[in-house]
């Protein structure tokens, strides 16, 4: 593991860390858009449902996740990045992302949701974004 010095004094990390947003993040801004436009009604980050997700889909019994690669270990070259500096730190939190991720997409299964997990480097394609939403969301059978 590396250690190096973070050039980051504490308060500016603590800055930078507070502009990390959970909800309403451009990838998520962009899924939402696209929905819409495509005439999908959806209710927002519901509470009561494992993992707080995305977008439901209440009437469909279906969810979209809008995962950020970095934050959820995308196969991808974002989410293959490890910080350099804290690396036992962030190792440690990537990982529990990622089990948490699993644990709630079984959750949701079990009380019968059909879960699309779209990826932050994804919603840069609208078209192919657009088809893979309206496969999901029009399909009876989805599992």
């Amino acid at each position: 593991m590396n250690k190096r010095v973070d050039p980051l004094t504490p308060e500016q990390r603590r800055h930078t860390m507070r502009q990390v947003h959970s909800e309403d993040t451009k990838p998520e801004m962009r899924v939402r858009r696209l929905t819409h436009r495509m005439g999908f009604r959806y209710r927002l980050h519901r509470k009561e449902l494992p993992g707080k997700p995305d977008l439901v889909f209440p009437g469909r019994k279906k969810i979209i996740f809008v995962h950020g690669c970095f934050w959820h270990g995308h196969d991808c070259p974002a989410g293959r990045k490890i910080p350099k500096t804290n690396q036992e730190y962030w190792i440690k939190k990537l990982n529990r992302n990622k089990e948490r991720d699993k644990e709630n997409l079984a959750k949701l299964r079990a009380l019968g949701w059909d879960v699309l997990v779209i990826w932050e480097c994804e919603t840069r394609d609208e078209a192919s974004l657009s088809q893979r939403i309206s496969r999901f969301l029009d399909d009876e059978n989805t599992a």
